[in-house]
C-alpha cells in the first residue's frame, strides 16, 4: 500500500528537480532551427537537448499562413551530469595548474569577521619563502571589548595549517544587531549589472555575509552572471558607501565571418629575393613567381561561426549575430576539393590572385626582356618572352619556351619544345636543353641538346648540337660552319664548313648520341680506374714487402694495407660492370635500325669530316648535292635527297596565351 507521506515526498523530489532545470523558449520557422538557437543559449550540443513543444509551426503554402514553432528546452540528465563533472575536473586543474605556475613568495594573511553572534576566522598560508601568520597577531586583533569567549586551540590550529579559504568560528562577542552592516542592491537599466552599496557595521555590529547576499541576490531574480569571487573578495576586503559590483551580464559573442586562409603570398611585394648562406642577395634570383602543381592545395575557406548568445542578469536571452558566409575565389584552372571548402590547382602553373580570384596561369608572359627586372625564371609551364634573354639569365620551364627576340649567354631548359625567333648567341657559355624539339633563326656558339629535332633557317656557327632524331638547316643561307653535330637519323643542310677552312666541321649521324657518349664516359672511366689499379698495386706491393721483412706491420700500415686490398676488388668489380654495359651499349647499336644520312643541298667544303655509323669519309674536294649513307662498312656518297618537310610544319603544343 503507497502511503500519503510517500507520494509527498516523491512529488516534492520531482518539484525540486524540474525546478533545478535550466530551460530557454525559443521562437523559430522550423524545429531543427529552434533547437540550434537553444543549444547556443544553453552552451550544449543538440544532442543533448530535450524539448516539449508549447505550439506547433506550421510551413503554410508558398509562403502564405506560415506559423513559427514555439518550444521549450532543456538539457537533459545526463548532460547536465557531465557538464557538472567536467566544471569539477576543469575547476581543480586550474587551480593545481596557477598553484603550479606561481612561484611567487607571498606571505600568509588572516581574516577576521563578525557574522551573527560569532567571530569567525580565515588564514591562508604562506607560499615560497613568504612569511606565516603569527599566533600573537591574530589574538592581538581578536581581543576586543565586546569579546565574550575565543577558542585558543583551534584558533592555533588555523594559524598552523590555514582554513581552506574559509571562515571558521573561533568565539563569541556581544553582538548588537541595531549597529548590523547593511546593503541595497541596484540593478542597472538594462539588466546588465547588479551593484551592491553597503553601510559599515558599528559597534558590536555584524558584517555581511557571502550567503546573504546571494539570497538578497536571487530574491530579486537574478540568477546569471553572478561573480562569486567578487563576493568572496568583498567579504575578505568590504567596500563601504560606494557601489560594489557583483553580478554583470554574460555578454553575446558574435560568431566570426568566413574568411579563406591563403597557402601562397598574396602580396608580391612582400616576395624576397634569395640570400645565400652568407646573407647575400642574389639579385637573379628574385622569387617573383610561386609555382604550384596539380592537385596542390592553394587555399580554404574557414567557415562561419555561429553567434554565442548572452544573458542578462535576469536570465533573458541576449542574441548574437552568426558569422556572414563568403563564397570561394574561384578563378581560372582551380578545383574545388571533396571537402568543400579547400581550393586546389588544376593544372601546373603560377598562382596568383586576380581581382580576388585565385588562378593557376599555366603560361607565363614576359612583356619585354628577360634581365635584372625579372631575375631568373623557373616556371612549371610555359614561358613566353616577349623581348630577348639577357646574358647571364636563364629560363627552366616544365613546358615550353618560346623567345620573340634572341637568346644570350645563357641558360634555357625546358621539357617540351624551345622557339627562339631571332636566333641564340651563346659567346661559348650558352647551354640550350629541350625536351622536345629547338626552333631557331640562328645558333652561334652554344651547346644545344634536344631529344627531337633542331630546325634552323639561317646556320649553326662553331657550336655543339646533338639530336636524337635530326637536325634540318633549311632557309636561305642553310650553313654549317664549324663545331660539332649529332643526329642519329639525319642532317640536312645548304652548305658545311668554309672555303677558306677556319673552325673544324664535324658531323655524326646513324649512333644514338647519348649512348655514344655513355660510351664515351664509359671508356674515360676505365682508363682512369686501370691507372689508379696500377698505383693500387704498387702501393700494396710495397706494404706486403715490408712486412715480409719485419714479419708485422704498424697498425696503421696494417690498416692501410686492408683499406688499398680493398679499394683494389672494388675497383676490380666496377671495370666488371663497365665492360658488361659497354658490351650491352655496342649490342643495342649494332641492332639500331635507323642507319642515318647526312644531306646536303649545295657545297660541302673540302676539310669538313662527315661520320656514318662511326665510319668516318673525311672531305678533300669540295662536293655538290650530295647525301652520304652508310652501306657495307663504308660511308657512300649519293645524290642528293632533300629531308621530310613535314617536320619543320609541325603544329607546337604545350603553350598558348589564350
Amino acid at each position: 500500500m503507497v502511503r500519503l507521506d510517500k507520494v509527498r515526498s516523491d512529488l516534492e523530489k520531482l518539484l525540486e528537480k524540474e525546478q533545478s532545470l535550466e530551460y530557454v523558449e525559443v521562437r523559430a520557422d522550423t524545429l531543427d532551427e529552434a533547437l540550434a538557437d537553444a543549444a547556443v543559449q544553453l552552451d550544449t550540443r543538440v544532442s543533448h537537448l530535450e524539448y516539449e513543444v508549447l505550439e506547433k509551426g506550421f510551413a503554410g503554402f508558398a509562403g502564405i499562413a506560415q506559423q513559427p514553432w514555439f518550444v521549450r528546452v532543456y538539457e537533459n540528465e545526463v548532460a547536465i551530469s557531465k557538464k557538472a563533472k567536467a566544471a569539477s575536473t576543469t575547476s581543480g586543474d586550474v587551480v593545481s595548474s596557477e598553484e603550479s605556475s606561481e612561484s611567487v613568495d607571498r606571505d600568509g594573511e588572516f581574516f577576521i569577521r563578525y557574522f551573527g553572534s560569532d567571530i569567525y576566522l580565515k588564514v591562508t598560508e604562506p607560499e615560497g619563502n613568504g612569511k606565516p601568520v603569527a599566533f600573537q597577531d591574530v589574538m592581538g586583533r581578536l581581543q576586543r571589548s565586546d569579546t565574550i569567549s575565543l577558542e585558543n586551540e583551534n584558533i592555533k590550529k588555523y594559524v598552523k595549517n590555514g582554513t581552506g579559504g574559509v571562515y571558521e568560528s573561533v568565539g563569541l562577542y556581544r553582538h548588537e544587531p541595531a549597529a548590523d552592516s547593511s546593503f541595497v542592491v541596484d540593478v542597472a537599466m538594462d539588466e546588465t549589472q547588479a551593484t551592491i552599496t553597503a553601510t559599515a557595521p558599528g559597534v558590536g555590529g555584524a558584517e555581511i555575509m557571502a550567503d546573504t547576499i546571494l539570497n538578497a541576490l536571487n530574491s530579486q531574480g537574478i540568477v546569471a552572471g553572478v561573480d562569486l569571487n567578487k563576493i568572496d573578495e568583498f567579504i575578505d576586503h568590504p567596500v563601504y558607501g560606494l557601489p560594489y559590483v557583483v553580478a554583470e551580464a554574460i555578454k553575446p559573442v558574435d560568431g566570426r565571418d568566413a574568411y579563406i586562409e591563403y597557402n601562397f603570398e598574396t602580396d608580391r611585394s612582400k616576395l624576397k629575393m634569395q640570400e645565400s648562406e652568407t646573407g647575400q642577395v642574389n639579385f637573379k634570383e628574385l622569387n617573383l613567381i610561386q609555382n604550384v602543381v596539380e592537385g596542390q592545395p592553394l587555399a580554404k575557406k574557414i567557415p562561419a561561426e555561429r553567434g554565442k548568445g548572452g544573458k542578462t542578469i535576469f536570465g533573458r536571452y541576449l542574441e548574437a549575430k552568426n558569422g556572414k558566409d563568403i563564397s570561394l575565389p574561384l578563378g581560372k584552372n582551380v578545383v574545388v576539393d571533396s571537402d568543400g571548402h579547400t581550393i586546389l590547382a588544376a593544372v601546373n602553373g603560377q598562382v596568383l590572385l586576380i581581382a580576388d580570384k585565385i588562378n593557376v596561369e599555366p603560361v607565363m608572359e614576359i612583356e619585354g626582356d628577360v634581365s635584372i627586372k625579372t631575375g631568373n625564371i623557373t616556371f612549371l609551364g610555359t614561358v613566353i618572352v616577349k623581348g630577348n634573354v639577357d646574358d647571364g639569365f636563364d629560363i627552366k620551364a616544365s613546358g615550353n619556351i618560346e623567345v620573340y627576340g634572341t637568346v644570350g649567354r645563357s641558360t634555357l631548359v625546358a621539357d617540351g619544345n624551345i622557339i627562339v625567333s631571332l636566333g641564340i648567341m651563346g659567346r661559348d657559355e650558352g647551354v640550350i636543353h629541350a625536351g622536345k624539339s629547338l626552333w631557331a633563326k640562328f645558333i652561334q656558339n652554344a651547346t644545344v641538346t634536344v631529344e627531337e629535332f633542331v630546325i634552323v633557317a639561317d646556320g649553326i656557327v662553331n657550336s655543339n648540337v646533338t639530336a636524337r632524331k635530326r637536325i634540318l638547316l633549311q632557309g636561305k643561307r642553310a650553313a654549317i660552319l664549324g663545331g660539332h653535330l649529332f643526329a642519329t637519323e639525319e642532317i640536312s643542310a645548304k652548305t658545311v664548313g668554309s672555303s677558306g677552312g677556319g673552325s673544324e666541321t664535324i658531323l655524326e649521324v646513324g649512333i644514338d648520341p647519348q649512348l655514344k657518349q655513355r660510351m664515351t664516359y664509359i671508356t674515360d672511366s676505365k682508363a682512369a680506374l686501370a691507372k689508379e689499379l696500377e698505383e693500387n698495386g704498387l702501393n700494396i706491393q710495397t706494404l706486403e714487402n715490408m712486412k715480409k721483412i719485419r714479419r708485422a706491420l704498424p697498425p696503421d700500415k696494417e690498416e692501410q694495407l686492408k683499406m688499398l686490398q680493398l679499394r683494389r676488388q672494388e675497383i676490380e668489380n666496377e671495370t666488371v660492370q663497365l665492360d658488361e654495359e659497354f658490351a650491352d651499349i655496342q649490342g643495342r647499336l649494332r641492332e639500331l635500325k635507323i642507319i642515318g644520312k647526312v644531306s646536303i643541298s649545295g657545297t660541302v667544303h673540302a676539310g669538313a669530316k662527315i661520320f656514318v655509323r662511326d665510319v668516318k669519309d673525311e672531305i678533300r674536294t669540295d662536293i655538290k648535292s650530295v647525301t652520304f649513307f652508310y652501306e657495307n662498312g663504308f660511308v657512300r656518297r649519293g645524290k642528293y635527297e632533300a629531308p621530310d618537310t613535314n617536320i619543320t610544319k609541325q603544329v607546337l603544343d604545350g603553350y598558348s596565351s589564350t
